[in-house]
């Protein structure tokens, strides 16, 4: 693979883009039933890494992604693995019906990836930022959500996916401020399906987060020693099922908690947490993210600030959490 090619479409070398489509000819290599379905955008997602490793298991359906998604199904009807990887306005939009229908009520082994998820399609705009992928796709039955954190996570969660059997939405950004997304995950960590991991401990309060902002939860943990505030961090990659016992023995032992996602803040993880945490564990929360609003086009440096998906925004809320505890 040309990394020239990649190239044109911002994907540099270490971006989780690029490692994305090695992770493709990994479980390519590991199981001969994965099948990758493109509709055209093999190059920006980087699944043409599989498609030069396996032209036989690759297969480009042009621009229309509810008759991929469709495909998928009548392949894993067949006992082949289909992997789905698209833009996540297009897996979690137009591609719904297909993906509620046709793949979880049917409870096939189908693998919709939702990639340049969030605000990270910068130059797009609202159009192509999907921010309520997580809200639409954990309120599917039998639909597995996970969004990784790192690109190591994305690596090992990637292969967890393709070897759980079930459908699965594998949600994933198209990169950080910089380019490739900071790593967050602990010397010897291991990915396990729908278990969080505690990746800082703390006793004042819980910062729960997913995807790009777990690494803006650790700063903010760091912020906030500096102030005498100690904050557990823990990275839910795991969208559903989730794993609320993590959640509420975290919440129980600090008693307050702030949630952050690259989403909106309804109904995605702040909703999840908020669900369980109403049910199980009542203590303060407040949830860092997208507001009820549509996304903007910009540079990602301008957008994250406008939008509050910072460190600074998450040591706020942790403040205004504090205070209702005490």
């Amino acid at each position: 693979m040309s990394t020239a090619d990649l190239a044109m479409y911002g994907v540099a070398q270490g971006d989780i883009r690029q490692l994305f489509g090695e992770a493709l000819v990994a479980v390519g290599q590991a199981n001969p039933n994965v099948v990758v379905l493109d509709c055209q955008t093999a190059m920006p997602t980087a699944a043409v890494c599989f498609a030069r490793a396996f032209p036989e298991r690759f297969i480009d359906l042009g621009i229309a992604e509810q008759n991929a998604v469709s495909f998928a199904a009548g392949l894993a009807r067949m006992g082949f693995v289909p992997i789905v990887p698209l833009f996540a306005c297009f897996s979690a939009r137009r591609a719904l019906d297909q993906v509620t229908i046709q793949v979880a009520y049917a409870d096939l082994n189908v693998k919709v990836c939702g990639l340049y998820a969030g605000l990270t399609s910068p130059n797009t705009g609202a159009t192509h930022q999907m921010i309520s992928d997580l809200a639409v796709m954990r309120s599917i039955p039998n639909l597995t959500v996970v969004e990784p954190a790192d690109a190591l996570e994305m690596q090992q969660a990637l292969a967890a996916v393709v070897a759980h059997r079930g459908p699965v939405y594998f949600r994933m950004v198209r990169g950080d401020i910089g380019g490739p997304c900071p790593r967050v995950s602990p010397e010897g960590y291991q990915f396990r399906l729908g278990k969080a991991a505690l990746l800082r401990e703390g006793r004042d309060i819980t910062l729960i987060g997913s995807g790009l902002m777990v690494s803006r939860c650790l700063q903010a943990a760091e912020i906030l020693a500096n102030q005498g505030i100690a904050a557990d961090v823990v990275n839910v990659s795991t969208i559903k099922p989730l794993d609320a016992e993590m959640i509420t023995a975290r919440a129980g032992r600090t008693g307050a908690v702030v949630t952050a996602e690259n989403h909106t803040i309804l109904g995605g993880l702040g909703g999840a947490v908020a669900e369980v945490l109403g049910e199980a564990c009542p203590v303060p929360l407040r949830r860092v993210g997208i507001r009820d609003e549509f996304g903007t086009s910009g540079p990602l440096e301008e957008i994250f600030p406008q939008y509050g998906l910072t460190a600074e925004a998450v040591c706020e809320a942790a403040r205004v959490a504090l205070k209702a505890k005490r």
